[in-house]
């Protein structure tokens, strides 16, 4: 039936998965609620990993709050600027976040920038910002991913692996079913379901190993250097984000050309990301122990 999610080959089937809540008469959605869930636990997460390290947390609470904020607008402008053909003919649309329409690059890149201002204007070193700021915002997209569930979107072509999801062809937007889809339709009890990657799964699972890896590199390598755990971030998170975003159907396109504007970003940052942790590697055996760390 409509509403219902089902993952056939693990013989898990999901009855009337709702997209939103109302509450007094007002509809919150899902999607809302899995971000702003993620949001929070990821500043919880660098709080008390800024007061593990020895770092002021409050500080780091100044800058979640900050941080959170301008992430959301220039994750919207990301994805509004990509999909524009869609929004200069809807333009009231531009403002509705009810239904997704967050790119997370987009957040990422905002999120950098807003880290290199506090830096400097509340004297803190960037690298080490960075690098606490980068476990809270992989734990907050391993938990966001979630609301592409809720949404029924962000999912990938046609696939019959273990993890294939089903999904009722009339609960998701047409533009994001392929050919091979519909022509793998399944009918089970008079619903037409199209089976898909569960790319958000995919994603959420790739960004638990990046969290846990991140905090055995703060917490438990000895020889430490900043900036190792950011870099470490954008190159694991750009390798699974080059591949999963290749399964997607739902691509955003550099005007133009049918290049992927985010799977470039990613094999992007993939590369920056190796680039500098051999370069800060190579500078960090230079030096003598304990003048890595210091301000």
């Amino acid at each position: 039936m409509v509403g219902t999610i089902r993952f056939p080959h693990l013989g898990i089937s999901l009855s009337h998965v709702i997209r939103s809540v109302s509450i007094g008469g007002f509809e919150i959605a899902c999607y809302g609620m899995v971000l702003a869930a993620a949001m929070v636990t990821g500043l919880f997460l660098v709080m008390r990993l800024a007061r593990f390290t020895g770092q002021d947390e409050d500080s780091y609470f100044d800058f979640g709050m900050i941080v959170i904020l301008v992430s959301v607008i220039c994750a919207r402008i990301y994805y509004v600027v990509f999909s524009w053909d869609y929004y200069r003919v809807h333009p009231s649309e531009i403002l509705n976040l009810r239904e997704g329409g967050l790119a997370i690059y987009g957040g990422v890149i905002g999120g950098a920038l807003t880290a290199v201002i506090y830096s400097r204007i509340r004297k803190k070193n960037l690298l080490q910002l960075l690098d606490t700021a980068a476990v809270g915002l992989a734990w907050g997209q391993m938990v966001g991913r979630w609301g592409n569930f809720f949404n029924r979107e962000a999912f990938g072509g046609y696939t019959d692996n273990l993890f294939a999801m089903q999904l009722p062809l009339d609960d998701v937007r047409s533009w994001e079913v392929t050919q091979e889809m519909l022509d793998h339709t399944e009918i089970i009890d008079g619903v037409s379901y199209i089976q898909v990657h569960p790319t958000f799964l995919y994603e959420s699972l790739w960004n638990l190993g990046v969290v846990l890896i991140l905090l055995f590199l703060i917490l438990k390598v000895k020889k430490q250097f900043f900036g190792r755990a950011f870099f470490t971030y954008l190159l694991l998170y750009g390798i699974g984000r080059a591949w999963i975003e290749g399964l997607r159907t739902d691509q955003l396109w550099i005007p133009g050309t049918e290049i992927p504007v985010s799977q470039l970003l990613s094999v992007l940052f993939a590369i920056a990301g190796g680039i500098s942790l051999f370069l800060l590697s190579r500078k960090s055996k230079k030096k003598p122990v304990g003048e890595n760390n210091r301000k």
